[in-house]
């Protein structure tokens, strides 16, 4: 099916000119050492020191599994083009919660879940319909992310004598003050020397990559000064020279039904910041994206990543756009972004297990301050007050609660004041006595389907609906006989600005039905749109109203009113124009 044949799949039919491979190639290796040190530093964020102990994971390793699996299976498999897949910044809290509550054994079960989750959002075809999560949904949860990963960091940057990191927040932030008199000067030294590097780097050489820049000054440095500070080999062991035997995690019912919650919260996530990140790079290339193809190979990916003792793995924004500036336009720059992490895991692993902590842990706050958009925070604390509270809620929760919760009640919080905006825009007006009254209102006179162009029999009211006829409209039409004096003989609802009507006002209609029936009046249906007239055929609402009070024009709708109150036909204005258009 062309809606899941890859992009790659695509690149090779159209063919691969010696300049893009060029292209690809050096692109695929400057984002391969830039991820290097990423995906170490993710894999030790991601998982507590004691789980790895008991599981007998290298955390590192694990970072370096999934940028090599899952990078690749993205990059080949994916809808985008220049997607660069791996581990992220945004999956640190939700993985470091997961493995601390079930174990490594618990968060392979939930990724191999989400990995699933995913795949099956791609084949329903999901992928259009990430798009509608609201800005300030997406702001909150991952700047209240950089918050706890910055938090998380303050540990071995300072080199802190003390047990785990909780994972609370507060608690965390009790815990660092408790031994906040424990740091090491040589440790602090090496961290606040590499934020140096990196914050220079960024800012003086934007082009060099500053995470391998600072990994290798931070090494060599305190290599050279002769410091003792904590590494990657000290703390986690060797780094493994070749990838583990692929297996799956012990899986049982009682545990998958236990790994519901925070596996869907995994899928939702990889699927909002893979799909975000390949509308980052359209954006860049001027290209387009397959979004449910996308959504395919993150599920795959996933899975995959599982099996090779890895994490959760999603597409990359930074990452992504750092293979665009470097001149890639295929997946295979992917592709060779991934094999040259093998080739330095299988190379270079003992060289990098001398890599300073304190200098992964430099990186990450150096990831934490990108994430943060703390500028597109700012801006939206200018925005309107609904948008400012669904920000600060979502903001809140994440750092102070959970991200699921977060993501969750961000989500109901903005369809909330979404479905309170749509109720505003939508509204029933009176139109016989709004424009009888004022026949040279210049935007009657030029519609030639205006109420103030006809003759309006007495004893008969026209009101007319503006916008969808959902839920949040519903109530106002209940209350619209009891604001007229008298009840009329014929009361004509006009729908011709009416595109779509839900459950809730088919029932709001027909109670207004019956209300009209009580009173002795008449209701007329003018102008109905296709949706809502196939909505009253397939649940029988059109003959408790009656298919001969049902109309396409206003015109006719008059004529049925005046043959009720006993006055003679007439014809429409000479330009009348249709006003719906019935699907065929």
């Amino acid at each position: 099916m062309p809606r899941y044949l890859p992009k790659s799949i695509v690149c090779l039919r159209e063919g691969y000119p010696a300049r893009t491979l060029f292209h690809d190639v050096i692109a695929g290796l400057t984002v391969g050492v830039i991820a290097l040190p990423l995906a170490m530093a993710f894999g030790i964020a991601s998982i507590p020191e004691h789980v790895a102990r008991e599981a007998g994971v290298s955390p590192p390793a694990a970072g370096l599994y999934t940028a090599v699996i899952a990078g690749f299976l993205i990059s080949a498999l994916g809808g985008s083009r220049v997607q660069i897949g791996g581990p992220t910044g945004a999956f640190i809290v939700i993985v470091y919660g997961v493995a601390m509550k079930h174990g490594y054994a618990g968060l392979a079960t939930a990724t191999l879940m989400a990995g699933v989750i995913i795949v099956i959002m791609g084949l329903a075809r999901f992928g259009a319909m990430i798009k509608f999560i609201p800005y300030p949904v997406v702001t909150g949860f991952t700047s209240g992310i950089a918050v706890i990963i910055a938090s998380s960091q303050i540990k071995d940057l300072l080199g802190l004598r003390m047990a785990e990191v909780p994972a609370e927040f507060l608690a965390k932030l009790g815990a660092i003050a408790r031994n906040f008199s424990t740091f090491q000067p040589a440790t602090a030294a090496v961290g606040f020397g590499s934020l140096a590097v990196l914050i220079l780097v960024r800012r003086l050489a934007p082009r060099i990559p500053w995470g391998i820049t600072a990994v290798v000054l931070g090494s060599v440095g305190a290599w050279a000064l002769g410091l003792e500070v904590d590494t990657i080999q000290s703390r986690f062991g060797d780094i493994p020279g070749t990838l583990p035997t692929p297996r799956l995690p012990p899986i049982s019912l009682e545990k998958v039904q236990e790994l519901i919650p925070e596996a869907t919260t995994i899928a939702i996530l990889a699927a909002i910041e893979s799909l975000l990140s390949a509308v980052v790079a359209d954006g860049m290339t001027g290209g387009r994206h397959k979004a449910d193809c996308e959504l395919v190979a993150q599920g795959i990916a996933n899975v995959g990543s599982v099996i090779f003792g890895g994490i959760p793995a999603t597409g990359a924004i930074a990452r992504t756009a750092a293979n665009v500036k470097s001149g890639g336009r295929t997946p295979l720059a992917g592709i060779v972004h991934a094999v040259f992490l093998l080739l330095t895991m299988l190379l270079l692993s003992r060289l990098a297990g001398r890599i300073p902590l304190a200098t992964l842990s430099a990186v990450l706050l150096m990831v934490a301050w990108n994430m943060s958009e703390i500028d597109h925070f700012r801006n939206l604390l200018r925005a309107p007050k609904s948008d400012i509270a669904v920000l600060l809620t979502t903001f809140g929760l994440t750092v102070f609660a959970d991200l699921t919760i977060a993501v969750g009640v961000g989500m109901v919080l903005a369809s909330l004041l979404f479905m309170k905006r749509m109720a505003e825009v939508s509204n029933i007006s009176a139109i016989t006595r709004e424009f009888g009254e004022e026949n040279d209102d210049i935007a009657a006179q030029k519609d030639p389907n205006a109420i103030a162009r006809r003759d309006v029999p007495p004893g008969v009211e026209v009101y007319e609906i503006n916008g969808p006829f959902f839920f949040g409209v519903a109530d106002r039409l209940q209350d619209t006989l009891r604001g007229l004096e008298k009840p009329p003989k014929v009361f004509i609802l006009r729908m011709r600005r009416v595109p779509s009507m839900d459950a809730t006002g088919l029932h709001a209609l027909e109670e207004f039905h019956k209300k009209c029936k009580s009173q002795g009046t008449k209701l007329l249906l003018a102008g109905v749109h296709a949706q809502p007239l196939m909505l009253l055929l397939q649940t029988g609402v059109d003959q408790i109203l009656g298919m001969e009070n049902l109309f396409e024009n206003i015109d006719n709708a008059l004529n049925r009113a005046r043959q009720i109150v006993g006055y003679p036909p007439q014809s429409g204005p000479p330009d009348a124009a249709r006003e719906v258009a019935r699907e065929k």
